[in-house]
């Protein structure tokens, strides 16, 4: 059975009485549909469509497109930048930012920006809402911290400077690739100190690799207390990235994510 609900309220209380799957573009249920299933469709629920500045935030509702989403003059470049790599142009008018975020994995390329950006969720049952970081949301590999009956309703990206940033997807291929490494980083510097300092790894472990604790070692220092302490920082990761085995050894995802830190700290620093 197929709900098709047209307001947020409606689409809460099927998902609140019903076990029906949420979905908008439906990408992935191309590959896992189960013709048992109930569905919920929601994509024709304005609520969970669009992008708008609010001041504080930058809100996308979860039911919008990757390529509404890059289109979007308030898309943040490295978010623009990821989404463009995202599949083939087909995958990107279909697929959705909940969708992507909603799969629970490690490997999702939007969820990757999400973590470095610090950004966080609006969940929505009937019985409320609530908001949370992004990176309390992810529990393990497709382990979601997102209750039966609530709604992933929309991305809440911190307004801040991401302009400096570094981003790289290492794939088997250049292009339609899923990634075997991802990597995100942002520096942003006010009144002559680093503001903000932040890394992310995606698709090496049961849930992307986000260390605002290792991170805060070069935030609020200067560029010069920065590099003086880059030893360190690379040493403090080192004993921290232990990458799952997957498509290639745990050696190789070790070498390629200490290689792309370091490019990233000779980059900006």
């Amino acid at each position: 059975m197929s709900y098709l609900p047209i307001t947020l309220d409606e689409a809460l209380h099927v998902r609140a009485a019903t076990d029906a799957v949420p979905y908008a573009g439906g990408t992935d249920l191309m590959i896992d549909a189960n013709p048992d299933a109930s569905y919920l469709f929601l994509h024709k629920i304005p609520e969970m469509r669009g992008i708008i500045d609010d001041g504080q935030y930058i809100c996308i509702g979860a039911s919008t497109t990757f390529a509404e989403t890059a289109d979007s003059p308030l898309c943040p470049a490295i978010l623009r930048e990821a989404i463009l790599q995202i599949a083939a142009p087909a995958i990107r008018n279909l697929g959705t930012i909940g969708g992507n975020i909603g799969n629970g994995s490690p490997k999702a390329d939007s969820a990757l920006i999400f973590f470095v950006t610090d950004s966080k969720l609006r969940l929505i049952s009937v019985r409320g809402e609530r908001i949370i970081p992004i990176k309390e949301f992810y529990l393990g590999r497709n382990k979601l911290a997102l209750e039966p009956d609530e709604l992933i309703v929309e991305v809440l990206i911190p307004k801040q400077d991401f302009n400096r940033y570094y981003y790289r997807k290492v794939g088997a291929r250049e292009a339609l690739a899923i990634s075997r490494i991802s990597f995100a980083g942002l520096i942003s510097e006010k009144d002559g100190k680093i503001a903000n300092f932040a890394v992310a790894f995606g698709a090496i472990s049961d849930v992307i690799v986000r260390r605002d604790d290792i991170d805060a070692m070069l935030i609020g220092k200067t560029v010069a207390e920065a590099k003086a302490l880059k030893a360190d920082y690379l040493d403090a990761y080192d004993k921290v990235i232990t990458p799952i085995r997957g498509r290639v050894s745990a050696t190789y995802r070790k070498d390629v994510c200490m290689n792309l830190l370091q490019d990233f700290l000779e980059f900006i620093l």
